[in-house]
């Protein structure tokens, strides 16, 4: 993919940073609102649970050190490009993990674009053409692409996948069922995810 045109020096002047994702994110509950064009109230409720979700992320997630072993050795000036919005359920349980992994390495620069905001970036890397998140672009020092990750880990892609087959279409339903495996998972799966990714460069 041709990633020089798409990442323009405006858009990285765009971007947040980790904290100031949070800091919007604060500031959006503490207004009553969300990100992007749906103001319903369940979207408005979703990004107050979130938030509570990564506060707690960020104080418990531990990375494995053989995690960082391999960041260490494999990163090299990256830059991380996470494509995100604070109403997110899975975004919510993997932007703190995926910061995590960043601040191991300090080849990393972790930053963060609010996807209805970037719609040009996000259609160059749709999954099964939506408009998914969280989704991650891995870039080097001549912003070209090295890896891609996102939406989910595939444990909790599974469980979607059986909602579906199983004709579960209620939000709230499926909100609850994947909010429970990613507590079961707890992070598994991102971790083994980023562990294959790294160790296939």
């Amino acid at each position: 993919m041709q990633t020089s045109t798409l990442f323009s020096a405006t858009l990285f002047e765009k971007s947040l940073t980790y904290e100031q994702y949070m800091h919007f994110t604060t500031d959006l509950v503490a207004e009553g609102k969300t990100s992007g064009p749906n103001q319903s109230a369940p979207y408005v409720h979703y990004t107050k649970l979130n938030l509570q979700r990564m506060k707690r992320l960020n104080k418990t997630v531990e990375i494995p050190v053989s995690l960082i072993n391999l960041l260490t050795l494999k990163a090299k000036n990256w830059t991380w490009i996470t494509l995100t919005e604070p109403w997110c359920g899975d975004a919510a349980q993997c932007v703190p993990v995926i910061q995590k992994l960043a601040a191991a390495s300090k080849e990393i620069q972790s930053i963060y674009l609010l996807r209805d905001e970037h719609p040009q970036v996000m259609d160059a890397y749709l999954t099964n053409g939506g408009r998914s998140i969280p989704k991650l672009i891995c870039l080097d020092e001549n912003q070209q692409e090295v890896f891609t990750w996102g939406p989910r880990p595939a444990v909790i892609q599974e469980v979607m996948n059986q909602l579906k087959a199983d004709g579960v279409t209620e939000i709230a339903e499926i909100v609850e069922a994947i909010q429970k495996a990613y507590n079961a998972d707890d992070q598994a799966g991102i971790y083994a995810a980023f562990e294959l990714l790294l160790k296939n460069i």
